[in-house]
């Protein structure tokens, strides 16, 4: 008399492996599809030529960063932004573009026109959603950068 219910079979380990398998995939193709759904990060075209540049890059946010100068920008009801400068020599200019993270929207340029209160209103309105501000502020020859997001 010999009993089935016991036994170890073929069957059994290849229905293993495909559920250990397809567990396995299932989630690889879950995360891709995160990955590449909430990717917010700059591609550049030659890594190996902004690696070289990386140093300079760093001494140069250092020197910005001595200078004490800071940025708050927001969203008016029209889309133009509103940019206030803090600790900026009076005269600053500042210009700036807008990026849209993930490339949906076409980058804009933005020019800036002193409100004479230590604000900057932004001639070009902006379209609501995600967006990257680069602001450059330059004053007594000296240039400051920044960038945040801006939603």
């Amino acid at each position: 008399m010999s009993s089935r219910s016991g036994r170890f079979t073929g069957r059994h380990m290849a229905t293993i492996l495909v559920l250990g398998f397809g567990v396995v995939i299932g989630i690889n193709f879950l995360m891709a599809h995160y990955a590449v759904s909430t990717f917010g990060g700059v591609v550049v075209e030659n890594s190996y030529v902004a690696s070289q540049d990386f140093n300079r890059w760093l001494d140069e946010a250092a020197k910005e960063k001595a200078l004490g100068w800071k940025a708050q920008a927001m969203r008016q009801s029209d889309g133009k932004l509103y940019v206030r400068i803090e600790q900026a020599p009076s005269g600053a200019t500042l210009s700036g573009d807008a990026w849209h993270p993930l490339g949906v929207e076409d980058d804009m340029a933005l020019t800036f026109d002193a409100d004479g209160h230590g604000g900057y209103i932004s001639r070009e309105s902006l379209p609501a959603g995600r967006w990257t501000l680069r602001l450059a502020v330059q004053a007594d020859g000296q240039i400051w950068h920044t960038e945040e997001p801006l939603s």
